[in-house]
C-alpha cells in the first residue's frame, strides 16, 4: 500500500479550505482568460496562468493568442482601485515634483514584474494629494518609499472587501529658535 505524501501546495490548499471566497480583487472578479491572450492596449502576455509584461514571447505564441483588455487595464479604465493614498501636509506642495517622480518609478518598477499593480490616478483634492492604485501592495509600496524618502509618518486601514487605504504625512520641521 503506497502512503500519501503531502505536498506544501496541498497543505496550503487545505488550510484555505475554510477561508471567506468573496474577497477576491475587482481583476479576479471575471472569469479568467484564456491561454495564451494578449492585451491589446499594454501588450501583457498571459501564459501559465500569470500576466507578465515585456518578457520575450515567440511569434507561435502571438499567432495562436487571443487579443484582450487585461484585468488591469480594465480596472484603470473604470477607475476601480484597491489602494487609497492620500498624502497630507503642509510641505507637500514644494516637493510635489519628487513625490511624482518617486510615485511614478515605484509603480513602473511594480508594473515590470506584476502588470496588474498600476497606478490608476494621480490628483490634488483641495491641499492633499490623492494617489488610487489597482493593488493594495502597490499603495502600500508607494507609502513606504515615501517614508524612507522624507521620514514622517504612515498609517494603514484594511477594509473589509480588501481595499487599503494608506495615509503619509511628512515629518515637520523644527524651527531653529533665535536666543
Amino acid at each position: 500500500m503506497a502512503t500519501k505524501t503531502r505536498t506544501k501546495a496541498l497543505i496550503r490548499a487545505r488550510s484555505r479550505e475554510a477561508t471567506r471566497s468573496g474577497k477576491t480583487r475587482p481583476a479576479e472578479a471575471g472569469r479568467r482568460s484564456p491561454e495564451p491572450s494578449a492585451c491589446e492596449r499594454c501588450g501583457a502576455v498571459f501564459r501559465r496562468r500569470v500576466w507578465r509584461h515585456r518578457r520575450p514571447t515567440s511569434h507561435a505564441v502571438l499567432a495562436r493568442a487571443r487579443w484582450v483588455v487585461c484585468p488591469a487595464c480594465a480596472q484603470a479604465q473604470s477607475a476601480t482601485y484597491m489602494g487609497r493614498v492620500r498624502i497630507v501636509g503642509d510641505g507637500i506642495g514644494a516637493h510635489e515634483a519628487t513625490i511624482r517622480s518617486r510615485i511614478a518609478n515605484v509603480a513602473a518598477r511594480a508594473t515590470a514584474t506584476q502588470p496588474e499593480r498600476r497606478v490608476v490616478s494621480v490628483e490634488w483634492d483641495g491641499d492633499v494629494l490623492e494617489v488610487l492604485t489597482t493593488s493594495q501592495k502597490l499603495a502600500h509600496r508607494i507609502v513606504h518609499e515615501l517614508k524612507k524618502l522624507f521620514g514622517g509618518r504612515a498609517t494603514y486601514a484594511w477594509s473589509e472587501d480588501g481595499s487599503l487605504f494608506a495615509t503619509w504625512m511628512p515629518a515637520r520641521r523644527r524651527r531653529a529658535v533665535a536666543a
